[in-house]
């Protein structure tokens, strides 16, 4: 690899990083802003209240055209586990 081909590679090599680690750094600011919205879920998921809502989806008392992935009980929890799961290994307490 002649000067100007290694230049050129650190060059891209440079730039990738650069991207990858703006990216990185806004997706860790928005999934901080998260925190209260996940306290909210988590909240609710572990409410009476949800149990209330779950039952009345399943009795067919909602609406079809519903967005309801909140009361999928695998869908919530398995948000609330992946929340907890980078919160750790982002070391973020």
């Amino acid at each position: 690899m002649n000067r100007i081909e290694r230049i050129t590679h650190m060059e891209s090599l440079f730039d990738k990083s650069t991207e990858v680690i703006h990216r990185l750094e806004q997706a860790l600011e928005d999934f901080a802003a998260l925190k209260s919205d996940i306290a909210e879920l988590d909240a609710y998921y572990t409410s009476p209240q949800w149990r209330k809502d779950f039952e009345a989806d399943e009795a067919g008392k909602l609406p079809q055209d519903l967005k309801r992935g909140v009361l999928s009980e695998d869908g919530l929890w398995n948000l609330l586990e992946d929340y907890r799961r980078l919160k750790e290994a982002t070391c973020e307490k």
